[in-house]
């Protein structure tokens, strides 16, 4: 597996999940997170977001390695970048420094095929079909002729990230190690919501 650093400063935000080849623009404007990046940016682009809990000291231990692709500076003195996704980590510890945002211990060692993935056995046309009945029923709108020109892991990465499920649900679906995994929580949690809402006396199967 390609070497990542094993100590990585980390950007804890409720409610963000970020998984491997995903986009995730972010504006950044607390002093902390500022820093972040300016030093990031003279160092090697690479940074972690991570769910942080009720408590905001408080994360979860499964996180995603990004790497800044787009960097613009305002004129207001905020930060408008953009992480495109690498591979999941997991968190071992933090770590005591002197500076304003948060550095962990971190290995990669369970997310191995998030560089080299595996989707041709996986069939996710249920998953999508039924993700397109709950956007609707949810008001979300997604260009689906865009959508169905990605693959199969990106599809589901792209539902994972912009369902409205639960923060716990969001990284119940980061945490799963295949795509086939994947495929088959994102599917049971939107068959709950759509069972739940008995939408248009809809019966999922």
């Amino acid at each position: 597996m390609k070497e990542f650093p094993k100590q990585i400063p980390i950007f804890p935000l409720s409610g963000v999940i970020y998984f491997p080849k995903t986009n995730l623009p972010l504006n950044i404007f607390e002093k902390r997170y500022l820093e972040l990046v300016e030093d990031i940016i003279r160092k090697d682009k690479l940074m972690g977001m991570i769910q942080s809990k009720g408590n905001l000291n408080e994360i979860y231990k499964v996180g995603c390695l990004g790497k800044i692709s787009d960097y613009q500076k305002s004129n207001d003195g905020r930060i408008l970048i953009n992480l495109t996704g690498i591979t999941r980590f997991q968190v071992i510890e933090e770590i005591d420094n002197t500076k304003l945002y948060r550095e962990f211990k971190v290995t990669y060692d369970k997310f191995n095929q998030d560089l080299n993935p595996s989707s041709d056995e996986v069939n996710i046309e249920n998953t999508t079909e039924k993700a397109e009945i709950f956007f609707k029923r949810s008001g979300l709108v997604l260009n689906w002729k865009e959508f169905d020109k990605l693959n199969k892991l990106e599809k589901i990465n792209t539902l994972a990230m912009i369902s409205p499920i639960t923060n716990e649900e969001k990284q119940k679906l980061l945490e799963a190690i295949t795509l086939k995994e994947k495929n088959e929580i994102l599917e049971e949690i939107i068959n709950f919501y759509l069972h739940d809402s008995n939408y248009n006396n809809q019966t999922i199967q």
